[in-house]
Parts: C-alpha cells; structure tokens; sequence
C-alpha cells in the first residue's frame, strides 16, 4: 500500500511538473499569431468603419484565438471547427434573432443551445461558436442591422483571416503543425467518419 501511494506521489509530481514548465518558443509563437490574427482583423476593421463600432473585433474571436494559437493540437482548434463552428452559430443567432427578438432570454438561449446542438450534429464543435450566437442576438443595433450578413462579414471573413494566420505561424517551426491532419480540406469536404 506504501508503495503504491509512493508511486502515485511520484507519478503527480511528474504531471504536475510537465503540465508547469514553460516552453519559451511555445509561447511566442503563441503571441505572434494571436498578436498577427487579431491585429489584421482590428486593422481591416479601422480601414472601413468608425473606432466605436465593433463590427469586425467579435468577442469570439479573442476565445477562437487561444483555441488555434494556443492549443493548437486540441480537435475543436481545427481548421472545420474554427470556420463551420463561427458560421453554423452565426447563421442560428441571426436566424433566431429575427423569428424570436423578445423575450431576449429566451433568444438568446435558444440560440446558444441550437448552435451547440447543431456544431454537434455537423461535427464542427467550436467553443466559441456559442458566443458567436450569443453576439448576434446581444449585439449592437448595427450588428443587427446587418442581419444574414453578419455570417459573411465578420464572421465568416474573420474567421478566414485568423484560418490563413494561423496556418502560417502555427507551422514556421518544426515544433508546430497545424492543423493536426494535413489532409483537413478532404475531411472537410467528406466530414469526419466516427
């Protein structure tokens, strides 16, 4: 029994310090793609409308951000997840928005839970596709007034951007691969088999 207990002891040491070391190179590529994603979104962002209006700079973004930069080998990180994820919740939060404005309680979490249910189904789980639902239900009467075309710009448009960034910095060294399977255009295309 001690020496299980012992074993156990030295196993989470073990975990405990692998899970805490820091890898320096890990990081920075980390930060250079969230810093390059995020910033050329804000800055297309700048060109074409005013500071106040957060039209391209989504909240989801920021969450999608340390999915792809960060964790990049996590399979709700990749390249189906990220894009069919921000649309599918994007297309549910307009589409309730418009059948079902008020209560916005009841819109809102309509939104949110279809947009999981059917991330589910389609096999593009994206995290923070939630909150992309969630945006065009709460969002600004000018996020609402772009209505279906909040799918395409920002949504669809942002995610592409950070797609296109993070498969350049997520694969300048040879310590990064990403996405985790090269081939993800054919899954995307034929779906990913259970």
């Amino acid at each position: 029994m001690k020496q299980r207990i012992r074993k156990n002891i030295q196993l989470a040491r073990f975990v405990f310090y692998k899970e805490t070391l820091i890898d320096f190179k890990e990081h920075f590529w980390t930060f250079v793609g969230a810093f390059a994603g995020i910033g050329l979104i804000g800055f297309t962002q700048s060109l074409s409308f005013d500071t106040h209006d957060n039209l391209f700079l989504i909240g989801s973004f920021g969450a999608s951000s340390v999915l792809i930069y960060g964790v990049i080998q996590s399979p709700l990180a990749q390249p189906r997840n990220l894009i069919g994820g921000h649309v599918i919740s994007a297309l549910v939060g307009v589409t309730i928005s418009k059948l079902l404005p008020d209560p916005l309680w009841l819109a809102a979490s309509l939104a949110v839970s279809l947009s999981i249910v059917l991330m589910q189904i389609t096999k593009t789980l994206h995290p923070p596709g939630g909150a992309t639902a969630l945006i065009a239900i709460i969002g600004s009467a000018h996020i609402k007034s772009l209505g279906y075309f909040y799918v395409f710009s920002p949504v669809l448009c942002g995610s592409l951007i950070l797609l296109v960034v993070a498969l350049i910095f997520n694969n300048i060294t040879s310590h990064r691969s990403y996405p985790v399977n090269k081939n993800w255009y054919k899954i995307w295309q034929r779906g990913y088999r259970d």
